[in-house]
């Protein structure tokens, strides 16, 4: 009878399986709604909620920016085409382990933003020291490190923000903010998540990661043009030669 259970069990599951339809999965307008993979659900309710990680170099083709894992929530569905949105970015654990290393001083902190789009960010830095640092040297680096980041939500929008954390401007200028009370070696955007929603959808920031590719196709056709220029001059010989004789 235990036996007879157990296959009875199994079938009910593999027919669950089967009930289940297989749905795509794009990421938001920021990144142009590209697929990033297929997920499966028996209801299109199940789906609303799953959180997909997927790094940038899959999003941009850029193998420098592999450690980069971006965070998206799945928050429509239009047929078999799952839409999602941004909630957040965090650096792969590989990465940090290799950032720190001994007798240097690691200290992480979290500022909560707001860009001008309406959007509220926790944004959480790592900041890496030459040398040991005192507690008031720390904490005047952490209210550095605040208002440059507050400064830089009420400048810029949630797509300008991701796109500053992704090409590594947004850690420059904290660091350069942080130079005031003490130098710092190195300065990570470790994490990021998305509070609260703003206004609208934010607009995509691909373009400033496809200009390179496009600069290496118009210089292309260029390497052709002097191809053709020694044939033109072996040309002319041939028919001056028989106007000599």
């Amino acid at each position: 009878m235990a036996a007879k259970k157990v296959k009875v069990a199994s079938r009910k599951i593999k027919d669950k399986w089967k009930a289940k339809e297989w749905y795509k999965v794009h990421a938001p307008r920021m990144f142009n709604e590209v697929e990033i993979g297929e997920t499966p659900a028996i209801e299109v309710e199940t789906l609303y909620g799953r959180t997909v990680e997927v790094t940038v170099q899959e999003l941009t083709q850029d193998f420098s920016k592999s450690h980069i894992k971006m965070k998206f929530q799945i928050t429509g569905v239009d047929g078999y085409d799952a839409k999602t949105s941004f909630v957040g970015h965090e650096l792969t654990s590989e990465y940090v382990r290799r950032l720190t290393r001994r007798k240097k001083t690691k200290t992480d902190h979290v500022v909560d933003i707001t860009t001008k789009d309406g959007f509220v960010v926790r944004i959480k830095p790592m900041s890496i020291a030459e040398r040991r640092i005192q507690t008031s040297q720390e904490e005047a680096m952490r209210a550095c490190m605040a208002q440059a980041l507050i400064d830089m939500g009420k400048e810029n929008n949630l797509s300008d923000i991701v796109k500053l954390i992704i090409s590594g401007d947004m850690a420059k200028n904290v660091a350069k903010a942080c130079r005031v009370v003490i130098p710092i070696k190195r300065v990570d955007i470790r994490k990021s998540e998305v509070l609260a929603a703003g206004e609208g959808e934010p607009e995509s920031i691909m373009a400033a990661f496809e200009q390179p590719k496009e600069e290496a196709v118009e210089e292309a056709p260029a390497a052709e043009e002097p191809a053709e220029a020694p044939a033109e001059e072996a040309a002319e010989p041939a028919e001056d030669s028989p106007a000599e004789e």
